[in-house]
């Protein structure tokens, strides 16, 4: 009995064994455009820790809501789960009173009381790596709070700029980064967090506020401090931009809001034309974000509802097209949830995790499937059909071959690829619904999309009937009978 349960093992092994790994599911030297970003603002995330919960009011969007460090700890895995592989945390720094948003700075080396302790910062950042998470903290350069006490010194003067309106921040006092003080105080700040709790990156507010000189310095810096620090520049909204100014400069990757109306407006409804999205003005749009809204905008959710459309519909054919074309996504939280809300503060509603899962199911097939297939994140792009909402587009890493598809439209599609744009005689699996397209005798695929669906294929061999397996299938009953047979013998004796 001993041997037909040996041989059981072996053959179960072998079956394991024989099924195709179609993709890896970890990435060895992940890079920056492998990485997924889900964006925080901790205040409106969630509350774990009431101790800390000082002059907070719920009802009051301007106020505190109670959101905290210990509150993101506790919901990375919740992140992990959905495929996210970094965090953005907006201001974490120490604000004057009502700074629930992080961009009234009253001490850069200080973690803001509402939100926990430097030493629960830390553990945050240890829980998410553990978790193979990286952390992006926002690092205001810009401005600093009314009451900050530089304000009222004397010798500090020469530190600020005369009084500009500056974008969303209400004439806040302006920091000189001219001013060799001023520089050597933030890029010794930089360098402090970086080396005190093991962070991965900054997201730079205001960045196109502030001189290209000081980026320059600046991004030499940090960098230094450590290997693959990674630098998001936060433009204003609606400003024009010098994209590869910056990019010269030494930030990484930068918001364009351009780019992000052009996929606000083909997305927030059906029928809409591909076209436009592929104006590209930076110089590596794999490093670049790919966002729908921030907490500087409006939500899409609100686009979506002023068409008359599902939001779970219109955010599913979004998030597939922003997770597998060229560029880094960064998702601002509750968007999981089709999160409504209009200008700043309606924009900034706390997260609600007691919601309807279908986008969040969806959107964690979506994250493990991008986590899969290095051709989504590193491949070539090449659009091989759009037309009016529907769009097919290939990506190709190496040996490994993704077809995309999008049926953002008000029917359903079909769509035939030659074997020009693909090769022929072979078939498309499907990761996401799991659909599977065969090449027909003309070496051709017709793919057939349902209004609202997406599927990302990758091309394998044909699979066929696979009569290796369905024969181990019956050794393995035969085998498996008999050692219950044998079993119930020696009960019996």
């Amino acid at each position: 009995m001993k041997k037909t349960l040996i041989t059981l093992i072996l053959f179960c092994i072998f079956i394991i064994s024989s099924v195709p790994a179609y993709a890896e599911t970890e990435r060895d030297n992940r890079e920056w455009q492998d990485e997924t970003v889900y964006s925080i603002m901790v205040d409106r995330f969630f509350n774990a820790n009431t101790k800390n919960d000082l002059d907070v009011n719920t009802l009051d969007p301007l106020a505190y809501n109670g959101g905290d460090f210990q509150g993101v700890i506790k919901k990375l895995d919740y992140l992990k789960e959905m495929g996210f592989t970094a965090i953005r945390l907006t201001s974490i720094f120490d604000n004057t009173a009502g700074g629930y948003h992080g961009y009234w700075v009253n001490d850069f080396y200080k973690t803001d009381e509402h939100f926990g302790s430097l030493k629960t910062f830390k553990k945050l950042v240890q829980e998410a790596h553990k978790r193979d998470i990286k952390v992006i903290i926002d690092f205001v350069t810009n401005n600093v709070s009314a009451e900050h006490p530089w304000v009222k010194e004397a010798t500090k003067q020469n530190w600020f700029n005369e009084k500009t309106e500056t974008s969303n921040l209400n004439a806040l006092p302006d920091l000189n980064q001219d001013n060799p003080e001023v520089k050597a105080y933030l890029l010794d700040a930089a360098k402090w967090w970086i080396n005190e709790f093991d962070i991965d990156g900054y997201s730079l507010p205001e960045v196109n506020q502030v001189p290209e000189s000081f980026w320059s310095d600046f991004s030499k810096e940090v960098k230094a401090e450590k290997e693959n620090f990674f630098l998001l520049g936060i433009t204003s909204p609606n400003s024009q931009v010098d994209f590869e100014k910056y990019e010269n400069a030494g930030i990484d990757s930068i918001t364009n809001y351009q780019h992000s109306k052009d996929l606000r407006n083909v997305f927030a409804a059906t029928n809409q034309s591909f076209k436009e999205l592929n104006d590209n003005k930076v110089q590596k749009p794999e490093l670049q974000p790919q966002f729908f809204d921030n907490e500087l905008t409006t939500r899409f959710t609100s686009d979506i509802v002023k068409n008359k459309h599902f939001p779970g519909a219109r955010w599913k054919t979004a998030l597939t097209y922003t997770y597998s074309t060229p560029g880094i996504p960064v998702v601002f939280y509750g968007s999981e949830i089709a999160l409504n809300g209009g200008e700043i503060p309606d924009n900034q509603q706390p997260m609600n995790f007691r919601t309807e899962k279908e986008l969040i199911e969806y959107m964690t097939k979506l994250g493990e499937v991008r986590n899969q297939l290095p051709s989504l994140t590193r491949g070539s792009m090449e659009m091989l059909y759009e037309k009016d909402g529907m769009a097919v587009y290939k990506r190709v890493y190496q040996d490994e071959t993704a077809i995309i598809a999008i049926n953002n439209t008000s029917q359903s599609q079909n769509v035939t690829l030659n074997n020009e744009q693909v090769e022929g005689g072979k078939e498309l699996r499907g990761m996401l619904n799991g659909d599977l397209v065969r090449s027909n005798d003309d070496n051709q695929y017709d793919l057939i999309i349902d209004r609202d669906e997406a599927e990302i294929y990758v091309l394998a061999n044909k699979s066929g009937i696979n009569l290796t397996l369905i024969g181990s299938l019956v050794v393995v009953y035969i085998l498996f009978t008999i050692f219950i047979i044998k079993v119930r013998k020696r009960g019996k004796e």
